[in-house]
């Protein structure tokens, strides 16, 4: 008896203990499940909390599955959830749902969404217990989104940024080339194909594959290859075969092509060493970057970026997509260059197609006017692809079109001179004005020991030697025997004043100037050799047209600028020559033309000032003996730009002399100087 009553009493104490437990509230249920949606537990979310109605209607498939994956195709990062929360002492009714306010918002790749919806739950009974589950559909995933619904994500390309010269001029433009192609109803016979081959550079196999594309019908155009515009001749051949054809396509054009080619350079299909560096900013396999020049320097500013839009589409045939999110694409930069694209064009075709580089330089701001290679290519061969076979035929040219000619360095010879001499001037061992008594066409100082002679050019020059008639007749000896006074750590650092040895500030990257090989001249001999350009001493082309400045500004020379938003006239070097030094320097390179040894550049109607040079290889093989011909010049009275001007293996041409007559060419009456 006294066991049965104490059974039944705690039976009873249970009943009392579990009516006194706190009943679940939909509020905890809804921040249970907010924080598994916060987390992307869809699985968790799925079997424990949604009601019967919503399983029934979305299988585990449609509701974790989608979810996970539009998680990872959308980049959905950073998703929170809240929920506007009752007030402490709400009551709720089990037979009647419970709204509750929410917010979502998350990032995506198309940028971020956010909304606010109304959450219903329910109490029902599972399991022999009852509970507050979730009433859900697919307007919880984006407000928009039917049962039947498709998400999409579409990118959208920008254009690629252009470049312009310094007046506006296109140097690289998005225009329109041509693209040749066949109506297969018309080109029916099979000679055809392999003429149109042959006259593409590409094979029968690849045309039979694009006229076998599955949305190819008899009447359509069918793409083959695609040229630049100015290829008529290509085109006129083309449409000669019967069922050819061609239409406008966009394309990327250089107008100055050969002319501007080795500065420009050329977009082309990313290389897998690039896509490789690059994929997470977006770059895909197909598409176009920049592979030489300033289109690859300027990647970056010329790319733009890529537009980005998440979409619902419904399922009804002409229905209008949805934006859900979207990020717009961004153009790229146009961008402008300190060339003067006119200028180039004229300097590039004075050089009539010789192997050389030149450069221009506003003598008063730094900026780069002129850059050149020559000979060039076009760059809309490489653009639209190359054959290896036209690669290959390019490289073995004689004179290497390929060669970027400006970014080397070179002895400058005797258009040093004038810089030796600056250093002499203000080191105080040079007096322009005292002549040095010069016999015979070689000289040694007794000390060097060995068979090594300075040999002069022009033995007739008469004696005494000052400045003047030194620069005049460029006299090897005189500048051998100033450097000695100077002696070398004069030299070199006066050297080391005008930029020798150090990397050129520059947008571009050009070979440093040096010394010597090591920066140091480690016998008098080498000291002699230096003084005149020649030795281990080496400029690039626009360094050897920057130290001109200094003769037309007093001293100064500007830091070289390419591109039209950099500031202009920064002071790279200063005090290199004073203002009383430069104004005799000033008049000895205009007797240089005039009373020197390159008649063909003592115009007229134009005072040109400038030195000419001349530095034979040390190379040895085939290039021994062979001579790189200088002449660096300006307007004397109007000196708006400086010219420096190399050619490649004078010896059998004249010499410097011919580079002289190349260059003045650029400078005469109604070249547009």
């Amino acid at each position: 008896m006294k066991k049965r009553l104490m059974g039944a009493l705690f039976i009873l104490l249970t009943i009392l203990l579990a009516g006194c437990q706190e009943k679940v509230t939909p509020e905890d249920r809804l921040a249970e499940y907010v924080g598994h949606w916060n987390k992307g537990e869809f699985a968790t979310m799925y079997k424990d909390y949604l009601n019967k109605g919503t399983k029934e209607v979305f299988s585990t498939e449609n509701f974790v599955e989608r979810q996970e994956g539009l998680q990872k195709d959308l980049g959905i990062k950073n998703v929170k959830v809240t929920y506007t929360k009752p007030a402490k002492d709400k009551e709720w009714d089990i037979e009647k749902p419970a709204d509750f306010p929410i917010k979502v918002s998350m990032d995506t790749v198309a940028g971020p969404v956010e909304f606010e919806k109304t959450i219903t739950l329910v109490n029902e009974s599972r399991d022999e217990d009852e509970n507050w589950f979730v009433k859900w559909d697919t307007s919880f995933i984006f407000p928009e989104l039917g049962e039947k619904d498709t998400v999409g994500i579409a990118t959208s390309k920008p254009a690629r940024g252009e470049i312009l010269d310094r007046n506006g001029l296109s140097i690289a433009i998005n225009g329109e080339g041509e693209e040749i192609g066949v109506v297969p109803e018309k080109f029916t016979d099979e000679t055809s194909k392999t003429k149109l081959a042959e006259l593409l550079g590409t094979s029968v196999e690849y045309i039979d594959r694009q006229l076998n594309q599955s949305w190819v019908r008899p009447i359509d155009f069918v793409p083959i290859e695609k040229v630049a515009k100015h290829e008529t001749s290509l085109l006129d051949e083309a449409i000669k075969i019967k069922g050819v054809t061609y239409q406008k396509t966009p394309m990327r054009e250089y107008p100055y092509r050969e002319a501007l080619s080795h500065l420009t350079g050329y977009i082309g299909v990313i290389t897998a060493e690039q896509l490789e560096k690059r994929k997470v900013k977006g770059y895909t396999e197909a598409d176009l970057i920049g592979r030489q020049g300033m289109e690859l320097l300027l990647e970056d500013r010329l790319r733009g970026s890529s537009g980005v839009r998440i979409y619902i589409k419904p399922p009804e045939k002409g229905a209008e997509t949805i934006t859900v999110a979207e990020i717009p694409a961004v153009n790229g930069e146009t961008v402008s260059l300190t060339i003067d694209a006119e200028l180039q064009k004229k300097t590039y075709q004075a050089m009539k197609g010789e192997a050389g580089t030149s450069a221009a330089v506003n003598p008063k701001t730094g900026e780069t006017l002129a850059l050149v290679s020559s000979p060039g290519f076009d760059p809309s061969e490489f653009m639209l692809g190359m054959s290896g076979e036209k690669l290959e035929e390019l490289k073995g040219r004689p004179l290497n079109p390929l060669l970027t000619r400006f970014a080397y360095s070179y002895a400058p010879g005797s258009t040093i001179k004038p810089i030796t001499a600056a250093i002499g001037m203000e080191a105080g061992t040079l007096d322009p004005t005292e002549g040095l008594t010069i016999k015979g066409p070689t000289w040694s100082d007794p000390s060097w020991g060995g068979d090594y002679k300075v040999t002069r050019v022009h033995a007739e020059a008469p004696n005494p030697i000052d400045l003047n008639k030194a620069l005049v007749y460029s006299d090897n000896i005189y500048f051998a025997r100033e450097a000695l006074d100077m002696g070398y750590e004069s030299f070199i650092e006066g050297l080391k004043g005008f930029g020798f040895g150090e990397e050129m500030p520059y947008v571009n990257n050009l070979e440093a100037s040096q010394i010597s090989n090591d920066g140091k001249i480690g016998s008098l001999g080498r000291l002699a050799d230096t003084s005149f350009g020649q030795g281990e001493m080496l400029t690039n082309i626009l360094h050897l047209a920057s130290m001109y400045e200094v003769f037309i500004t007093d001293g100064v020379m500007y830091k070289p600028t390419l591109l039209m938003d950099e500031e202009k006239s920064q002071v790279w070097k200063e005090g290199l020559v004073s203002a009383e030094n430069a104004a005799i320097l000033r008049k000895s390179l205009r007797n240089v033309v005039v009373d020197g040894f390159a008649p063909a550049a003592n115009l007229p109607s134009v005072p040109l000032a400038g030195k000419t040079g001349t530095a034979e290889l040390k190379a040895g093989g085939e290039e021994r003996g062979k001579e790189n011909g200088f002449f660096v010049t300006y307007n004397s009275e109007n000196p708006t730009f400086i010219l420096a001007m190399m050619i490649e293996g004078v010896e059998d041409n004249d010499g410097s002399a011919y580079v002289a007559e190349l260059a003045s060419t650029i400078f005469a009456p109604g070249s547009g100087e």
